[in-house]
């Protein structure tokens, strides 16, 4: 792998850790419109990467896990809020729950819109899209050199992708992820069952993505959204 593969690597690293990032503090930003200071109090309505990382979400998984299977995933420190000072009761907590997957599509449509006015052919475009999508680093590197409009579409398309699947994956109506907040809010669920998919949540979500069913479903979610972006994204306007 040459230094130009690892500089691409790099920014699909960078790319999801500033996605997340971002999806955490909408959740602080809610909550602060909401009438709760608690992640402003607690210094999370930053930029500063050093307050959200992870350090094995952030950075210890996504590069072992890009670096051995050409694809990563992750997580940053959830950002606190105190659900008893919200304004709304439990519609509130929906509320902070979804700035999360929000932000995440309207950082996907602000890319795209980007990626619209990049002056390429469609199908410099087209073809820049589909190495990402397949992790063709080496064939990516190769359409990117010496192309500054390239590399800054190359990113776009990143920033579409992390933000389409965080977005839908945050969804989820299982905890401790965002869609769980809309179950709660009209299903009653006691508090040791509450209690116990916090607990087990993310095992719970990796064995129901195991059914071929449910994997399939949520496959075909992120196609929809990824064409939907990509598609503006790849439209030449020059």
């Amino acid at each position: 792998m040459d230094i130009e593969q690892i500089i691409i690597l790099s920014f699909y690293v960078l790319t999801l850790i500033f996605s997340i990032i971002l999806h955490e503090i909408s959740h602080g930003i809610m909550a602060m419109w909401l009438g709760d200071h608690t992640a402003r109090l607690a210094g999370r309505l930053t930029l500063d990467p050093t307050k959200h990382i992870d350090p094995i979400g952030s950075i210890i998984l996504p590069i072992i896990m890009v670096y051995t299977t050409g694809f990563a995933f992750g997580w940053a420190k959830p950002v606190p809020y105190n659900p008893y000072a919200l304004r709304g009761g439990k519609w509130g907590e929906v509320l902070v729950a979804f700035a999360g997957p929000f932000t995440n599509f309207f950082i996907a449509l602000v890319a795209a819109v980007i990626g619209l006015f990049m002056p390429l052919a469609e199908e410099s475009k087209f073809t820049i899209m589909r190495e990402l999508m397949s992790r063709d680093w080496e064939g990516l590197s190769e359409i990117l050199a010496g192309s500054p409009a390239s590399i800054i579409f190359c990113i776009v398309g990143m920033l579409i992708f992390w933000n389409v699947i965080l977005g839908v994956f945050n969804l989820i109506p299982i905890p401790p992820l965002d869609g769980s907040k809309l179950l709660f809010a009209f299903v009653d669920v006691s508090l040791q069952t509450r209690v116990f998919l916090e607990r087990w949540g993310i095992l719970i979500i990796l064995f129901v993505l195991g059914i071929p069913f449910f994997s399939i479903i949520f496959s075909k979610v992120l196609g929809i959204f990824w064409n939907l972006f990509f598609r503006i994204a790849i439209i030449s306007i020059f």
